[in-house]
């Protein structure tokens, strides 16, 4: 597995050794010595699965301490347009945003370490997203950055996205951040 850094510190893209022959394809998803090796020492405790139509858009989430995730994100099927936003307020990159596009074809996954907002636009019909996390689900932590925000200027692919009431909700970043200083 080839471990490729981003213009973002700890924010790594991943492309697994695909083998493939007449029957399809095997690939390793993930291997704790591989991920030791490359300075990650984390341990999953919970993998999830999303089914979406294109053009919904799922996000910006992030759980707070302590109960923050860093995760494994990929693409069983379909194609998404990923999208980040560094939170980690001592961050030299702090409020930026990294995109790549994830696909089942490519095999390609994003490591997300502590302190990321993180979404994605679904490109196809029926995409499955997976995601291993290292934290559990805290519904009383989860919190969020409306996708739209105009700070963070995001190139999302379609005009018209399906979004949940609740992410239309979510503040902007300045909003988030005057409501934690509080």
């Amino acid at each position: 597995m080839k471990f490729n850094k981003t213009n973002i510190e700890g924010l790594l893209v991943l492309e697994p050794t695909v083998h493939k022959d007449d029957r399809g394809h095997f690939l390793e998803f993930f291997n704790t010595k591989q991920f030791n090796d490359h300075g990650i020492n984390v341990e999953f405790v919970q993998d999830n699965l999303s089914l979406s139509k294109k053009g919904v858009i799922r996000g910006l989430h992030f759980q707070e301490a302590p109960y923050e995730q860093g995760k494994l994100v990929s693409v069983a099927s379909g194609k998404v347009l990923d999208v980040v936003v560094d939170m980690r307020k001592d961050s030299i990159t702090f409020g930026k945003t990294y995109s790549i596009e994830l696909s089942a074809e490519k095999n390609n996954m994003l490591w997300i370490p502590v302190g990321f907002a993180h979404g994605f636009e679904a490109l196809t019909e029926d995409v499955v997203f997976i995601y291993k996390v290292t934290e559990y689900y805290k519904q009383s932590s989860e919190k969020g950055i409306r996708f739209n925000d105009p700070g963070l200027n995001i190139k999302w692919v379609t005009n018209d996205p399906i979004v949940s009431e609740k992410d239309l909700n979510l503040p902007s970043l300045k909003e988030y951040l005057s409501i934690i200083v509080k």
